[in-house]
């Protein structure tokens, strides 16, 4: 009974007495959680990130195509495709109402899909130019674009739509709740 006694005090007394500071610090933590969208650190991230790892993939399993890759074919078309990507949602693109208002998961997976079919189509022009331009020598490396374009369009359109996302619904909710 003395225990439901000073619980109900507690509460009370928290009733009568709110905490004059909350707001304060409720203006400071929305200005501190601000994330912002900035392109060459997401486009050398999408160059580093699949190189190490498929550079780490190539060294255990010592494929050294995968190691040569790594640096070429899979980092390049990474950042090549992160830059596009950002680039695009920082034009007008990212400023449509449906890619702002749709739920994030339906934007990422839409523009992922777009970044993979962007690989496979620079994938067959880039096979397609090779073999024109070089008709007798097969290179061993454009047997790897089919494979190392579409994957990398798809992680780094991923990625960078995901951190773009989240960097315009933050910025966005943290202005409508210091306009409150």
């Amino acid at each position: 009974m003395n225990d439901f006694l000073e619980e109900g005090s507690n509460e009370m007394s928290q009733m009568k007495c709110p905490n004059q500071t909350d707001d304060v610090y409720g203006i400071k933590t929305v200005g501190s959680r601000k994330k912002t969208f900035v392109l060459w650190r997401e486009v050398v991230m999408a160059y580093a990130a699949p190189a190490i790892m498929a550079g780490i993939g190539g060294l255990v399993t010592a494929d050294r195509g995968l190691q040569i890759g790594a640096l070429t074919t899979i980092g390049g078309a990474s950042a090549l495709m992160a830059l596009i990507i950002g680039l695009l949602l920082r034009s007008r693109v990212g400023h449509m109402r449906w890619v702002i208002g749709a739920p994030h998961l339906v934007v990422v997976g839409g523009f992922a899909l777009a970044g993979s079919l962007c690989g496979l189509c620079a994938a067959w022009i880039t096979s397609d130019l090779l073999e024109i331009r070089i008709p007798g020598n097969h290179l061993a490396w454009v047997d790897r674009v089919w494979t190392d374009f579409p994957l990398s369009g798809f992680i780094a359109s991923t990625i960078v739509t995901w951190r773009w996302r989240l960097a315009v619904t933050t910025n966005f909710s943290s202005k409508r709740r210091i306009k409150k």
